[in-house]
């Protein structure tokens, strides 16, 4: 028998499974051994946010990002201090289980990370991956697996491919709504180009078509060089369809000098509405209140103004307003507020008015009849506007009261009140004129024995 005693050769060396050296690995190396633990302000997961805001920019992807939060978890403060090192010496075929994946699947999720300057491995003589840590301190004794040391080197580029991330998503964005805006304005002038009259039918289809050309849909696969090339395109047409159109008529100096010194007119109706009243309209038409009010109240009312006229010298000029302003204590004044009780109050409202008073184990007061208006204000259709004005004139008591007449009103026999919000508006215009007359109307209005303790 003989025996063969051939060697390989130099060159025919082959390797006997450990990792192959190369520049980054050694470098990977010699930033484990060199490491002095991170910054007081920053942990471990300020880290992994980085990774997450600059993802592929730096060479990560959801997988391996999946896989480096999942080694992050296994790594405690202490590890990455000083004179320590977080090394994840679970086992591969436990990672594998754990992320639903096989083996060879984590290991090229590794040599990525890897590839990205994240991780190294500290591998002892048989590749495998175990671990001790001291039971009362919690600081590791010895391990071999894992090295996430080179991702605290990789903070300073993370920061500074983030800050070029946030610059290039700005203009992205930027971008987008400069499109967005021509592709608003194209249609606008399209459909403008559609209605006008002579417009030839085949050339609005072609500018129709060369707009559905480019208006793709914008969406984040598209890279920044794209989208400038697609704003120019909407830049063009945009020049393009503006040029056909009619140009609008430029003023003359002497116009823009006439226009310049016109007086800013009051708001009003358009001059061309047809002249009739919409069936739900609420707006009052000039009334000396004989259709609405009662023959007694009017002319009761009649010498009461004509007492106020004397007595402030404010006379009505010849087209019906008052020469002169009354302040808001004299209107409330005028309408005799002052001289109406609760007790009247309470005895003149009606019983839905009454129903919506507060049921408190106190006396009735002021604020109750005020808050029974309030309540009763949406089913009399009268707004908060309408309220808000009656309130700042005639006081809440006031405008209670005014509420209260106008509840009143729609419940009359004859000629009931169709319209109470026009109804109430009219008290307060009539409030502004210093012809309201509270005192009297709530004196006419007394029916009733019945009446809540006071």
């Amino acid at each position: 028998m003989e025996t063969s005693n051939m060697r390989p050769t130099t060159g025919q060396f082959r390797s006997g499974g450990g990792r192959v050296s190369s520049p980054q690995y050694r470098q990977s190396l010699q930033f484990c051994e060199d490491f002095q633990g991170l910054e007081e302000d920053v942990n471990r997961y300020d880290l992994l946010l980085l990774v997450k805001k600059v993802g592929k920019l730096a060479g990560f992807t959801p997988r391996t990002i999946q896989l480096l939060d999942y080694y992050l978890a296994y790594t405690r403060d202490q590890d990455w201090r000083a004179e320590s090192r977080p090394i994840v010496y679970q086992s591969l075929s436990r990672t594998a289980l754990d992320l639903g994946v096989s083996e060879r699947q984590i290991q090229k999720l590794e040599q990525q990370l890897f590839k990205a300057g994240a991780i190294s491995w500290h591998d002892c003589g048989g590749h495998k991956r175990y671990g001790q840590r001291d039971p009362r301190t919690g600081a590791i004794i010895y391990a071999y697996g894992v090295d996430l040391t080179p991702l605290a080197y990789l903070r300073a580029e993370l920061e500074d491919k983030l800050q070029q991330k946030q610059v290039y998503d700005r203009a992205w964005m930027e971008t987008k709504r400069q499109i967005s805006w021509y592709r608003r304005q194209i249609r606008a002038m399209l459909l403008e180009l559609e209605r006008e009259e002579g417009s030839c039918p085949l050339e609005l289809a072609q500018w129709e078509r060369s707009y559905e050309t480019i208006a793709i849909q914008i969406r984040t696969h598209l890279s920044l060089e794209t989208l400038r090339d697609l704003l120019g395109d909407h830049k063009q047409l945009h020049s393009q369809v503006a040029a056909i159109l009619p140009q609008p008529q430029e003023q003359d100096s002497t116009a823009k000098t006439s226009l310049g010194s016109v007086p800013k007119t009051c708001k009003s109706s358009s001059k061309g509405d047809p002249q009739f009243a919409h069936y739900k309209s609420t707006t009052q038409q000039s009334s000396d209140k004989s259709d609405t009010d009662s023959p007694a109240d009017k002319g009761f009312q009649e010498s009461v103004a004509e007492r106020l006229v004397r007595s402030t010298g404010i006379e009505k000029n010849e087209t019906g307003g008052r020469e002169g302003r009354l302040d808001r204590g004299a209107i409330i004044e005028a309408t005799g507020l002052q001289h109406i009780s609760l007790k009247q109050v309470l005895l003149a409202a009606s019983d839905r008015f009454r129903e919506r008073l507060p049921l408190e184990p106190r006396a009735m007061s002021w604020s109750d009849v005020v808050e029974a208006a309030y309540r009763l204000k949406p089913e009399l259709n009268v707004n908060q506007r309408s309220w808000s004005e009656a309130c700042h004139l005639l006081g809440r008591n006031g405008a209670a009261i005014c509420l209260l007449l106008t509840d009143r009103a729609t419940m009359r026999e004859d000629v009931p009140v169709l319209k109470p919000a026009g109804y109430f508006r009219a008290m307060v215009k009539r409030a502004k004129d210093a012809e309201l007359r509270l005192h009297s109307s709530i004196l006419g209005r007394v029916e009733s024995p019945r009446l809540p303790e006071v």
